[in-house]
């Protein structure tokens, strides 16, 4: 592939490929007994350079992609984040943000988690609640996996098995909390279960046991090769089942990580200050420096840019890099260069459309959008080269199972194949164009731009664009993820962006195509493709313990995928995230591809 910045980061990307192929072959070669290491074996190898206090910062442009940038034990301090929208929830059974699977770890700890190292090492799983990692059965259809001792939540009482059962059970299995993933409602043999709001007696949910308090045993329909990865998410964060309010329960999370939830106004902001009851020695990947962490919601994505290059907040919790106009200042400024860091992110940014809007259920219509759309028009948004390379497929290059392949080729210069594009319109009785609505996201503005573009694109061949803008934080519950509402307004196209679960194939692909996770809400496969070969070989390449083999699978499902024309990849993400001279234990961690939030601190 050809990258713009420098060999060594180059390299670096593809080293993490390699490393990630090479974890998910020892997980399945061993039955998941030595992936990531033992519990004393985590992330907080990385800084052992790090002084009391920090020092005047000498790093350089996308040093924090390769080692921890201003190391630092020094406490004390108000950590500032911002954000333009508001998260689906704060509660960490209930998002799927990826950004927001980083910063719920501030106060939610799930089974297992991801080594807190930059490079290489960073994909690594390690425990965090568990002792170690998970034990399969000879058949492939139980995991055992035992919690740690001694763990408290914030109030002082002891993390039991069940809460993990329970925290499972209700994000999972209700009706309620739409916007996590279903994994586990669809692997684990549950029997029918209706989730913990319909029957409240435990007990009935047969897909998790847990013979003690210290034991929990999920037991599978079928095999489930990359099980260590599935319970890293923030779903196996516990919950005890007298504290849960629903959907209001993201206002009083019980916290099990360095911080708790201090007060929260939805849609405004969210206080966190220390969780006493955290105990360090069970806990190897998470610091605990500020003495308060703040989040402001719904701020301006050029007002946060002016407020990071001011130092008046260190973070931008969306973690997709600055906006145009910082941009063009910082490339410009070496020193303001110098404090930014230009990682691939495990994003692809692209647009679906619905096989299920008219003129969109007809295929050659879809290749038509596919051929006419200018690329470089909607790589600019993204900062042209600096935010990432033109895509062609499904997966991202920093994916496990990735192969190079163009279905669509739009012309050498990717501006677009107009006599292509005609064709298609022929082939699919529009021979003049056609009109349809394109759905963004109204506060991500490279978005916004990303539809100006192809709306200029399109017009060429006679396919009119109206934009229509709609909030991130119900996204996927209330506007483009909900089918109905998708059909009623006409939405033939949304501009969206995924990056993986966890770092293979199965974790990016699963949950955007798979026609089985089609839901009435919190739906991510926006195509609403629903192809049986495609959820066949998904089933295939999870059940295969051989790496090299499901490795082909995932590049297979890219391939059909591809083929039905549905998906539009603009770029293969990489941003320009800006830290502030203050902010302190900064490094880009592989598994988010942004700043790991539970190492910061700030300096005084």
């Amino acid at each position: 592939m050809t990258v713009t910045h420098d060999k060594g980061y180059t390299t670096t990307m593809r080293k993490i490929n390699i490393l990630a192929t090479a974890a998910l072959g020892t997980t399945l070669a061993l039955g998941l007994a030595a992936c990531g290491g033992t519990a004393g074996g985590g992330g907080n190898a990385a800084p052992a350079s790090g002084a009391s206090g920090a020092a005047a910062s000498t790093a350089k442009y996308n040093d924090a992609y390769t080692k921890v940038v201003n190391p630092s034990d020094a406490k004390g301090g108000t950590l500032k984040f911002a954000l333009t929208d508001e998260p689906d929830s704060v509660d960490p059974g209930n998002t799927y943000y990826a950004w927001n699977w980083d910063f719920t770890r501030l106060y939610a700890r799930p089974l297992m988690t991801y080594a807190a190292e930059p490079g290489d090492a960073g994909l690594k799983l390690v425990p965090d609640l568990a002792e170690g990692a998970g034990e399969a059965s000879a058949d492939g259809l139980t995991w055992t996996y035992k919690l740690k001792k001694g763990i408290k939540y914030d109030d002082g009482t002891e993390v039991k098995a069940t809460d993990v059962k329970y925290a499972v059970a209700r994000s999972n299995f209700t009706d309620e909390l739409t916007d996590g993933p279903k994994y586990f409602a669809q692997y684990l043999d549950a029997d029918g279960y209706k989730g913990p709001y319909k029957d409240k007696n435990l007990d009935d949910f047969k897909g998790i046991e847990t013979p003690d308090d210290y034991t929990i045993v999920f037991k599978l329909k079928q095999p489930f090769a990359e099980f260590d990865f599935l319970v890293a998410n923030p779903q196996t964060a516990p919950v005890p089942q007298a504290k849960d309010t629903g959907v209001d329960y993201e206002k009083t999370v019980a916290s099990t990580g360095p911080f708790k939830i201090e007060s929260y106004e939805v849609g405004k902001q969210l206080n966190l200050v220390r969780n006493a009851s955290w105990d360090p020695s069970t806990d190897t990947t998470r610091k605990q420096l500020p003495d308060r962490i703040e989040v402001q919601y719904k701020q301006n994505a050029e007002d946060i840019d002016s407020r990071l290059l001011a130092g008046q907040i260190q973070v931008d919790l969306g973690g997709t890099g600055v906006q145009t106009a910082a941009r063009a200042k910082i490339v410009g400024d070496p020193k303001l260069k110098d404090s930014t860091d230009n990682p691939f992110t495990p994003f692809n940014r692209y647009a679906m459309m619905s096989t299920q809007v008219k003129p969109f259920d007809n295929i050659e219509c879809r290749k038509a959008v596919q051929y006419a759309t200018d690329k470089v028009a909607t790589q600019a948004p993204w900062g042209g080269p600096l935010g990432g390379e033109i895509g062609t497929t499904a997966m991202t290059p920093t994916t496990v199972g990735y192969k190079a392949f163009d279905l669509f080729p739009n012309g050498a210069d990717h501006t677009g194949d107009l006599a292509k594009a005609k064709e298609a319109l022929t082939a699919c009785g529009q021979p003049d164009g056609f009109e349809t609505n394109i759905a963004v996201r109204g506060d991500r503005t490279k978005e916004v731009q990303v539809a100006e573009a192809m709306q200029a694109s399109l017009d060429r061949v006679g396919i009119k664009l109206t934009i229509k803008k709609y909030p991130s934080g119900d996204w996927s519950s209330q506007y483009a993820g909900k089918p109905d509402f998708v059909h009623k307004n006409n939405l033939g196209i949304m501009v969206a962006g995924w990056g993986s679960d966890w770092p293979s194939g199965f974790g990016f692909l699963s949950q955007i195509v798979d026609g089985r996770f089609i839901k009435d809400s919190g739906n991510y496969n926006m195509m609403e493709l629903n192809d049986k070969s495609v959820n066949d070989l998904l089933d295939k390449g999870i059940q295969t313990t051989d790496t090299t083999a499901r490795n082909e699978i995932w590049a297979e499902v890219d391939k059909k995928v591809m083929e039905s024309a549905a998906f539009l990849p603009f770029v293969y993400e990489k941003t320009l995230i800006y830290r502030p001279s203050t902010l302190t234990n900064v490094y880009v961690h592989p598994a988010y591809g942004m700043y790991d939030y539970t190492w910061l601190g700030v300096q005084q």
